[in-house]
């Protein structure tokens, strides 16, 4: 039986904030257990929640975004589970109606992961997107209880933590499209500056709802969800192990239990880690201590005008302006920190945009994932690329040569250099002057007779003897548009 896989992804989007959602302790990451807590975190008796502004401020600057409806008016609800960190017995959080509803996410599933072998662009559609507060963290390694026994820690720093839940519809057919999906809306929430999208430290991470169903029914499989995913490899690892657990499980006559589930990467495969709620266990009702939240249409309109271009926009003006191909426009809004980088090279210095375009995702690219993909601190900084590129442009040196000049550069760890002067104290001027290369390949013709009979006699594969015997007479430096404009003539007789 053919199967089609059904995938809905749930992101949980630590927002940029300085203090909590609800109360003003830090969200700074990183410091000693419970050290960031505050008593509205901790649940003490009497303690009342206040709303954080800016987490709702990022909220509706992520639905301008997506194109989304902001809600004038949402609600804050209790959800209610027990679980050692989580203090109140309940998270406070939205449900019935979310501060963003509907909206879309565009995004690529390059030719590598499409199943028709080229790249592909898909729009996804958006359930809602709430805020909430995080929970605690459970630590269960290296602890000992007062009577030497195995114990588990509790740190409370997170708890409180603004979060923006961002929620599909079950559009995604594949791990392939799950992961485009995803690395989208990282570099969108990124680009907007609501959130660090920091994976290894929790600030962007998935749940993934995955089930398969028969090739063309229209019903809904019975879902499972794994948790906390916060690598893009292991999204796709962990969704592809589930996807094939859940066809041998019916195939061989068993029944899919509605479930979730955590990824183990270093053994590849998913396991259960509990019963899957439904909406109704939670017993969601509105907290009594939060007044609904209203959002006025000025206050839509003050984000609306403080907010980027964005992603979408800049891509449209790349092909228009630059004449650069949707390819290209994608990779280079794949990040704020690419995007800004290009700007600067092309917008502001000048650069010629192909060959900025090139660079950027060639070399530039190499040597930043090499350095651990950190665009906001590149090998070369902007003003040195363009140089660069500037004096392969105007024949001042060759590529091959400006492409050492940066390898060196980049190793050396030297982002701001001074092109034009290690060009000359290198001696690699290439030779344009028309003159002195057609003197050298006069001098190579007269001791070349026979190849150049040959050449003339039809052999044309010999004009790479003579470009090679110019390039060697001028040490390498002969600027080769120039010299086989040249040649060619010189051949020609």
């Amino acid at each position: 039986m053919n199967w089609e896989v059904v995938i809905g992804l749930e992101t949980h989007t630590q927002l940029s904030t300085a203090s909590k959602i609800f109360s003003g302790a830090s969200t700074a990451f990183g410091a000693e257990p419970n050290v960031h807590t505050a008593a509205v975190d901790l649940a003490l008796p009497g303690t009342l929640p206040v709303l954080n502004r800016g987490a709702v401020e990022r909220a509706i600057r992520f639905g301008l975004a997506i194109g989304a409806t902001i809600a004038p008016v949402s609600i804050f609800a209790r959800k209610n589970y027990f679980y050692p960190d989580l203090p109140k017995g309940y998270q406070i959080s939205q449900y019935e109606i979310p501060v963003v509803q509907g909206g879309t996410v565009t995004f690529v599933v390059d030719a590598a992961s499409s199943p028709g072998g080229k790249a592909e662009t898909k729009t996804v559609n958006l359930t809602r997107a709430h805020l909430e507060e995080d929970a605690g963290k459970s630590l269960h390694a290296d602890f000992v209880g007062l009577h030497g026994e195995k114990s588990s820690g509790i740190d409370l720093n997170r708890a409180g933590t603004p979060l923006l839940e961002i929620v599909t519809e079950p559009e995604m057919r594949s791990s392939a499209e799950a992961v485009a999906y995803a690395k989208a809306l990282h570099g969108l929430v990124t680009w907007l500056g609501i959130c660090d999208g920091n994976m290894q430290e929790g600030s962007f991470r998935c749940d993934a709802n995955v089930s398969v169903r028969p090739m063309g029914s229209t019903a809904f499989g019975t879902r499972c969800e794994i948790k906390n995913l916060n690598s893009f490899r292991f999204m796709q690892q962990a969704i592809d192990y589930e996807v094939e657990r859940q066809i041998a499980l019916i195939e061989d006559g068993g029944t899919v239990i509605q479930q979730t589930r955590l990824f183990d990467p270093d053994r590849g495969e998913t396991r259960a880690m509990r019963s899957k709620e439904d909406a109704q266990d939670y017993r969601y009702f509105p907290d009594p201590d939060l007044p609904p939240l209203t959002i006025a249409p000025e206050w839509v309109e003050r984000v609306r005008a403080g907010m980027p271009e964005l992603p979408a926009a800049m891509r449209e003006r790349l092909v228009a302006d630059y004449g650069l191909s949707s390819y290209d426009a994608q990779a280079l809004t794949a990040s704020k920190d690419i995007a800004r980088f290009f700007d600067d090279v092309v917008t502001k210095l000048g650069a010629q945009a192909k060959q900025a375009a090139n660079w950027i995702m060639g070399d530039m690219s190499a040597a930043v994932n090499e350095r651990g993909g950190d665009w906001s601190r590149p090998p070369l900084d902007a003003p040195t690329l363009a140089t660069l590129i500037a004096r392969v442009g105007d024949g001042t040196i060759n590529a091959k040569q400006a492409k050492t000049l940066f390898a060196e550069l980049a190793a050396a760890d030297t982002p701001s250099a001074d092109v034009d002067a290690l060009i000359a104290a290198r001696g690699l001027e290439q030779i344009s002057d028309s003159g002195a290369l057609e003197a050298a390949i006069d001098d190579i013709l007269a001791k070349s007779p026979s190849q150049l009979a040959d050449y003339r006699g039809g052999k044309e594969k010999l004009f790479g003897y003579f470009v090679g015997q110019a390039m060697k007479a001028t040490g390498g430096k002969a600027n080769p548009r120039q010299l086989n404009e040249l040649l060619r003539k010189k051949l020609a007789g």
